[in-house]
């Protein structure tokens, strides 16, 4: 199998986990109906471990852009690969593996569309949105959500488990980040678990289900983008002693950001 056709099975099992969970909570009529936070949370963060054991040896299970941009602005994307050149196709197959997963779980739960009023809620299923709208604020979540998420990864990384044991702390790396930091923006901190399903829920002939909020839509892809590469060359100046220029400018970028979101919510008070 390819590394390219791993990423894409990958992000699938992680979708259908994923939203699969978000579908199971939020729709009508389900069994798991109204349970909670708790089970998303837990169901994203095992969707995550479910995904990396598939895959992990294939094509390293980046299933995430954040996570491919991440790697290739530290040099190490994969070692078996070339770098930059490659990171374009990781990153489409991670978008169309996210459109086919949110697409099997719209068939897996296809007698609750129209039994669920709220349109707000469909969405939902598919695609993250803020808790409360402040985009600098919420811009700053999920950097601060994938910033957690790579720096993470890249600790696991470095340290020695026993084998077929990190694809587990992984998930509970997700899990943990849910639980703490997803309430603001529903933690997307994955440009393709939020923009494929999107894309899909905009496609699909879901009964009465609304627009696909598109005025939010860049939030949670530039944001994890930013994260994620933020997170990797912090890794390397604080840990490697590697400081960069890019290090230097996203420091900038957060900090201009920071302030931003704290002058606009000291306006709407």
């Amino acid at each position: 199998m390819s590394a390219y056709l791993g990423e894409f099975i990958g992000t699938m099992i992680l979708m259908i986990l994923g939203c699969g969970v978000n579908a199971g909570v939020t729709l009508k009529d389900s069994f798991s109906n109204s349970s909670g936070w708790i089970i998303i949370t837990l169901g994203w963060g095992m969707a995550v471990a479910m995904a990396v054991y598939v895959v992990g040896d294939i094509s390293g299970a980046h299933i995430n852009p954040a996570v491919t941009l991440g790697l290739a602005s530290v040099g190490e994307f994969n070692e078996t690969f070339t770098g930059w050149g490659d990171v374009p196709y990781y990153i489409a197959a991670q978008l169309l593996g996210a459109i086919a997963g949110a697409c099997v779980v719209y068939l897996q739960y296809l007698p609750h569309w129209r039994r669920t009023e709220e349109p707000a809620d469909k969405l939902g299923v598919f695609s993250t949105s803020p808790a409360i709208a402040n985009s600098p604020a919420n811009l700053l979540s999920e950097i601060i959500g994938t910033f957690m998420l790579v720096l993470g990864l890249m600790g696991i990384g470095s340290n020695e488990f026993t084998e077929g044991l990190n694809p587990l702390i992984v998930g509970f790396l997700v899990l943990s980040i849910g639980l703490s930091l997803g309430g603001s923006t529903g933690y997307a901190i994955n440009p393709a678990r939020d923009l494929g399903p999107r894309i899909a829920h905009f496609l699909l002939p879901i009964a009465g289900k609304g627009d696909s909020n598109w005025q939010y839509s860049w939030i949670p892809v530039v944001g994890p983008a930013i994260g994620g590469i933020y997170a990797a060359v912090f890794y390397y100046a604080l840990f490697k002693d590697e400081v960069t220029m890019t290090f230097w400018a996203l420091s900038g970028v957060i900090a201009v950001l920071a302030i931003a979101a704290v002058i606009k919510e000291k306006k709407s008070t």
